[in-house]
């Protein structure tokens, strides 16, 4: 078979930046030509010996992705060719018409295949919600697209205003139909990076995601203080409850999982300090007197484990995912029974102390950069939507001082 094809860096064509495209180098009957790949490289990040970009390149999240997907481009490309050896009709097309025939299947990247791909990088960095935010959409999106094939090219603005109709046809939320956008809209973002597709397709341009503002989840401090002076003995069936919700307010609003992974080594003189597992920022924190005695009760208990709360019973990662999916559903059981039990009407969940800290934060001005360093955001707009609406009770005050000036 007189056809072959390798990865390499085309320096007859340099662009501005002083990079040059990363091409498929394509023989067939002595005769060459180039398929593009998308991505321009500087000589710097290529390593010729090896054809292989070099972890130097800053253009995309990973580099062994990217090298994994240009060794499968590569791959798919010779999956044509020896279909056509096969067939016995490799030598009687053109090397332009064995061009175009590769160029086209590299062209249909699959968005189910690469949101595969994403979701077992996922689950080996030991983000699992993440991946099953991800899985969900792919079941989804298979499920409208009628089990067919999507390549990236297929998502265009007429798809995501189809997928859309299908969506709110069934009653389903604004809201809703907001993740699930939201989350294709970041896959796409990602096989931008990797070259999968060219940036002139991008969707999102023209489609724009919608969504309604959601109930108010933080609570006003009334009620707030209901559940902090709440006393409940451990025989009780919402006191863990009670405390991860105080412990949660007490510390930024740390997040449910941040909670289950707090280890007994994290409390150090009379500090918290712990790195969020979302977004690796390390955290700091004063353990007030009320915090003590709800942390103090836990490490008294004879639990032999590194972790403070009683959430994680087991080892491998995957497991300690579903147990603290299994423990959160348990927790935001109890939750509206303690909402009973202090005769608070506002639906109590475990991410109504983290909404419930910012806006305290905000009503006491703190600076909302130091709100957003707290909340452990790596955007103020994220801060924002937490604050985007004051409690009722302090609107109702302003309006009563409006109306006393009239």
């Amino acid at each position: 078979m007189n056809t072959n094809i390798v990865l390499s860096l085309d320096t007859r064509r340099s662009k501005k930046d002083g990079s040059f495209p990363l091409v498929m180098r394509l023989g067939h009957n002595r005769r060459t030509t180039s398929i593009p790949t998308g991505i321009s490289l500087k000589e710097k990040d290529w390593d010729e010996k090896n054809r292989l970009v070099r972890k130097s390149y800053q253009g995309v999240d990973t580099v062994a992705r990217l090298n994994n997907l240009l060794q499968k481009k590569k791959s798919e490309a010779m999956d044509v060719i020896m279909k056509l050896d096969e067939d016995g009709d490799l030598n009687a097309i053109s090397v332009a018409d064995l061009k175009n025939r590769l160029h086209q299947a590299s062209e249909s990247q699959s968005f189910f295949t690469f949101t595969e791909q994403l979701i077992e990088e996922l689950k080996k960095a030991g983000r699992f919600g993440t991946a099953r935010s991800y899985n969900c959409v792919y079941n989804v999106v298979r499920q409208f697209n009628q089990d067919r094939d999507l390549p990236f090219k297929g998502i265009t603005y007429s798809f995501l205003s189809n997928f859309e109709t299908s969506h709110t046809s069934k009653g389903n939320t604004a809201n809703g139909l907001g993740v699930y956008m939201r989350t294709i809209r970041a896959i796409y973002n990602k096989a931008i990076k990797s070259a999968l597709v060219e940036k002139d397709l991008y969707p999102f341009q023209v489609y724009k995601i919608k969504s309604i503002p959601t109930e108010k989840r933080a609570l006003e401090w009334e009620s707030l203080k209901k559940i902090i002076e709440l006393e409940l003995g451990p025989e009780h069936p919402c006191f863990n409850a009670r405390n991860y919700f105080v412990a949660s307010y007490m510390m930024y609003g740390m997040n449910f999982s941040d909670l289950a992974y707090l280890k007994k080594t994290d409390l150090q003189l009379g500090r918290i300090l712990y790195r969020r597992r979302k977004t690796g920022k390390l955290y700091d924190i004063k353990v007030s007197d009320q915090l003590k005695a709800i942390l103090d009760h836990y490490l008294a208990s004879s639990r032999e484990t590194e972790y403070i709360f009683p959430i994680l019973k087991r080892e491998k990662p995957e497991q300690q995912d579903k147990d603290i999916q299994w423990a959160r559903k348990r927790y935001n059981k109890k939750l509206k029974r303690l909402a009973t039990s202090c005769s608070i009407e506002k639906n109590l969940t475990s991410y109504v102390s983290r909404h419930s800290f910012a806006t305290q934060a905000m009503l006491q001005q703190v600076p909302i950069n130091a709100i957003s360093s707290m909340l452990g955001h790596s955007s103020l707009k994220t801060t924002e939507i937490y604050l985007k609406a004051l409690p009722n009770n302090i609107l109702d005050d302003y309006n009563a001082k409006i109306m006393e000036g009239t």
